[in-house]
């Protein structure tokens, strides 16, 4: 879920504002766009997340202890068919808080979409949580869950949650979200926990508490395919700021030690420290990819060399030469677990490529997502070549 406005500033900074020890916001005004948070914000302060996160021996990238073996790994693989499918969210929702807070949880959508999934073939989704509902409801915000887990078992289809994000707009606010602005990818995604958290570590146990209390509550879940602990550490604003509460990540899950593998993908762009403290502490090796096909066969083999499973867990990008028809076969030739970024063209609007401008007219190619709102292909071609793939047959109409 690379962003190229706020890609260009991984090493530079962002403004924090007052860091509010008591809780997180409530309620407020909209997301800034990827333009004009640049402008009013990134560049006026360079230097502000160097001062208020100082190098330190958090920077280090030694491994979490506990890793599985490699073959616990590969057995573990072994379980599974093919592992494709996508990132999920419902149509109706603009973010991960509109997806899962009480007000504006969607079980209608929800169920329906997941069952379009596994009608194409789909055996997996890849579903973002959020710190925000667990703060105000955790029993709620678990019921939620297990609900959701529930729609997806019934349609045979494994979920891998995602617990922490770096992308998109830094300030998640609880409450009403924001309409998404129009033809603007991904106007209303919101980072978890956002960057004035991953900045300061006297916030971080309200983290540590969020992601024990969910990893705890589906430790032994078999509903639950695996658990991806940061999405994209240091995108955005971050950078190699972002390595201390990742290291933690890996920390806090070993302790409470689920049955199912802990990872963290790595992706383009990402920090050299990172990135290799990734590889060495994930029991499964997770990739993001938006190249063409060259790239992403130069990647997994370099990824295979770990002698561990590898799958990609998100791609597709039609313009960029990321393509069900150019990916999908490599895929499958390498035994690569696949999950393209989304399914039924919604609210977040990423049919639109990175970049785009508000009134940017529909693109002739999508960028992602595979279905439109009334369940139909954007691509049939492309359903035909998942369905030949999988050996999954049409629904009965």
């Amino acid at each position: 879920m690379q962003n190229p406005y706020l890609a260009v500033t991984r090493n530079g900074g962002v403004k924090a504002g007052s860091i509010e020890r008591a809780g997180y916001p409530l309620a407020g005004t909209g997301y800034r766009n990827g333009d004009d948070f640049m402008k009013r914000h990134i560049l006026q302060f360079p230097l502000l997340l160097t001062l208020l996160l100082p190098m330190s021996p958090l920077f280090s990238a030694t491994p979490a202890p506990n890793r599985w073996a490699e073959s616990k790994a590969i057995v573990w693989y072994q379980r599974y068919p093919w592992i494709l499918g996508c990132n999920f969210i419902p149509s109706t929702a603009v973010n991960q808080l509109e997806m899962w807070q009480v007000e504006t949880f969607d079980p209608v959508t929800i169920e329906r979409e997941l069952g379009w999934a596994s009608e194409l073939g789909f055996n997996t989704v890849r579903v973002y949580l959020h710190d925000l509902p667990w703060v105000t409801d955790w029993d709620g915000f678990r019921s939620r869950i297990n609900r959701f887990l529930d729609f997806a078992s019934k349609q045979k289809i494994m979920v891998v949650f995602v617990l922490l994000d770096d992308c998109w707009n830094t300030n998640p606010r609880q409450g009403p979200q924001p309409a998404p602005v129009p033809g603007v990818h991904n106007s209303g995604w919101v980072q978890s926990p956002g960057t004035r958290v991953v900045v300061d570590e006297d916030l971080w146990p309200r983290v540590e508490r969020y992601v024990k209390d969910v990893i705890r509550a589906f430790a032994t879940d078999g509903r639950v395919l695996m658990w991806d602990l940061y999405n994209e550490p240091g995108n955005s604003v971050h950078g190699k700021k972002a390595l201390p509460l990742l290291e933690k990540m890996f920390e806090w899950a070993r302790e409470v030690g689920p049955s199912q593998p802990l990872t963290v993908g790595v992706y383009d762009g990402c920090d050299g420290d990172i990135e290799d403290f990734i590889l060495e502490s994930s029991d499964i090796l997770t990739f993001h990819n938006y190249e063409g096909e060259e790239q992403l066969v130069s990647r997994i083999r370099d990824l295979k060399k770990a002698n561990r499973p590898v799958i990609c867990t998100e791609w597709m990008a039609r313009p960029r030469g990321s393509t069900i028809e150019t990916h999908l076969p490599v895929f499958k030739k390498e035994h690569v677990g696949c999950l393209s970024w989304g399914l039924v063209s919604g609210k977040t609007q990423t049919i639109y490529p990175w970049g785009s401008k508000q009134g940017s007219a529909p693109p002739e190619v999508w960028f992602h997502d595979m279905l439109k709102p009334d369940g139909k292909p954007f691509d049939p071609s492309e359903v035909d070549m998942i369905r030949a793939l999988t050996g999954k047959k049409p629904a009965a109409k």
